[in-house]
C-alpha cells in the first residue's frame, strides 16, 4: 500500500519547516530509508523561473534548506539544481533565494546545462532521453516539487517535477513531437521512472492557483507532503482541491505505467488529517481533458474545445519571451513588422496548445480561454 504524510507547517519560519520536515521524515522511517552515508545524493527543487520565494514559482528555500540538513546529517555528499525554462540555473538559484542556501551549507550546484543520451528499456513511450549530467552522475534524487497548477497538465506535482532533469532547449522538442496532453504526460511518466527519485518532498505551505505555474497566485495551504509513490502523492494533493485525479493525466497514465496508484483504497495517509487541508474552492481547472487533436475534422472540433492563449494587453511589457519560447515550426505568435509598439499577435493555425507561453510569461500577461462551444458542453 501507498504511503502519503501530511504534516501540518503554517509558515515558512526556519524552525518550523525543519521540525515538519524531521515529523514526517520520520513517518516513513527516517531519513536513513532513503540514503546511506558516503552516497551522493542530488536534491532537484522546483526553479521554472527566476522568481522571488514569496511569488511560489519555485520551491521554498527554507523547504530545500531543511531537507538538505537532514541529508547531510545523514552523512551524504549532496549537490543540488534544475534545468530552468528560462535563464541559467545558477541565476534562477540565486533569484529563487537557494542558491544562498546552499553556499551557506556547502551544496554544491550541478550540472543541468550539459546531458548525455540515455536508452531506458523499460519506457511505454519514450525509450530514449538526453538526461543532464547531474542526474546520472549520482547515486540517488529526492525530488522537492512544488504546489502548483498547469495549464497542459492541470497540475504539476510529484512526476512533472522531474522534466527539469532534461538540459535547457530540449525540453522544447518534446513539446513540438508531443502537444497533445496525454501524449506528453506519458512522456513525463517514463521520464520519472529513468530517474526514479528516491522520495518525494512537496512544498505546499503556499501552492500556486489559477494562471500557474508562473503567472497564478499563491495561496496558503499550510501543508508539507512526504512519498515514496508520485503518484498516490499527485492524486492525494488534487483531491484537496477538490480535482478528479483521473483529469490529470500524469496520475492516470502513471497507474497505468505501474509508477504508482491513485486508488483511495490503496492509499494510506499518515500524519495530519487530510480534511483540515481540504480547499474546495482552490482555483484550478476541475473540467475532463479535452486532448487537442490538430488534423482532419477532429482536429477542426478540437480547436473549438481544447483552451488557447491570449494575450491580455495592458499587463504585456512586449519583452518578447513569449516569442522566443514558442517551440512550434513557423512559430504560432510574433510581433507585427509594421506595428512594433503592440504586444505579439497569434498565428492559432500554428499553434500546437502546449502553452510554453502561457508557463513563462514573467508577467502573467498570457491566459488560457476556453471556448464557447467547450462552455455549453461542460454546463451540460
Amino acid at each position: 500500500m501507498a504511503k502519503v504524510v501530511l504534516i501540518r507547517c503554517e509558515s515558512y519560519d526556519r524552525d518550523e519547516v525543519k521540525k515538519s520536515v524531521d515529523r514526517g521524515l520520520a513517518l516513513l522511517g527516517g531519513i536513513s530509508s532513503f540514503v546511506r552515508a558516503g552516497e551522493t545524493i542530488l536534491l532537484k527543487p522546483n526553479l521554472l523561473a527566476g522568481e522571488a520565494p514569496g511569488k511560489c514559482v519555485t520551491t521554498h528555500p527554507m523547504v530545500f534548506e531543511a531537507v538538505a540538513e537532514s541529508l547531510i546529517h545523514a552523512g551524504v555528499t549532496l549537490s543540488y539544481g534544475d534545468s530552468p525554462a528560462l535563464g541559467t540555473t545558477a541565476k534562477v538559484a540565486q533569484k529563487a533565494g537557494i542558491a544562498e542556501t546552499a553556499v551557506r551549507l556547502n551544496v554544491s550546484l550541478a550540472d543541468f546545462r550539459n546531458g548525455r543520451d540515455v536508452f531506458f528499456d523499460k519506457g511505454l513511450q519514450n525509450r530514449k532521453f538526453t538526461i543532464a549530467n547531474a542526474i546520472l552522475d549520482t547515486d540517488g534524487v529526492i525530488s522537492l516539487p512544488k504546489f502548483k497548477t498547469h495549464g497542459l497538465e492541470k497540475f504539476t506535482g510529484a512526476i512533472k517535477n522531474q522534466f527539469g532533469c532534461i538540459p535547457g532547449v530540449l525540453k522544447g522538442e518534446f513539446h513540438v513531437r508531443l502537444p497533445d496532453a496525454e501524449a506528453f504526460a506519458k512522456m513525463l511518466v517514463d521520464l520519472n521512472a529513468f530517474v526514479n527519485p528516491r522520495l518525494y518532498i512537496m512544498d505546499a505551505i503556499y501552492g500556486m492557483e489559477g494562471n500557474g505555474p508562473r503567472g497564478g497566485c499563491p495561496r496558503k495551504m499550510n501543508l508539507l507532503l512526504f512519498s515514496t509513490d508520485p503518484v498516490a502523492l499527485d492524486a492525494t494533493a488534487c483531491r484537496l482541491v477538490d480535482l478528479n485525479p483521473e483529469y490529470v493525466p500524469t496520475v492516470t497514465y502513471g497507474m497505468e505505467a505501474r509508477a504508482g496508484t491513485f486508488l483511495e483504497q490503496e492509499i494510506q495517509l499518515l500524519g495530519d488529517d487530510f480534511s483540515q487541508f481540504v480547499v474546495k474552492d482552490f482555483d484550478i481547472d476541475r473540467t475532463p481533458l479535452k486532448p487537442y487533436k490538430p488534423n482532419g475534422f477532429t482536429g477542426y472540433l478540437n480547436k473549438r474545445l481544447v483552451p488557447k492563449p491570449y494575450i491580455v494587453t495592458e499587463k504585456c511589457v512586449k519583452c518578447g519571451i513569449c516569442v522566443n519560447m514558442c517551440p512550434a515550426q513557423p512559430k504560432a505568435l510574433g510581433f507585427k513588422a509594421d506595428d512594433t509598439s503592440g504586444p505579439p499577435v497569434y498565428a492559432y493555425d500554428h499553434c500546437i496548445r502546449c502553452f510554453c507561453c502561457q508557463e513563462i510569461c514573467p508577467e502573467s500577461a498570457i491566459q488560457l480561454k476556453t471556448p464557447l462551444l467547450r462552455k455549453i458542453i461542460d454546463s451540460f
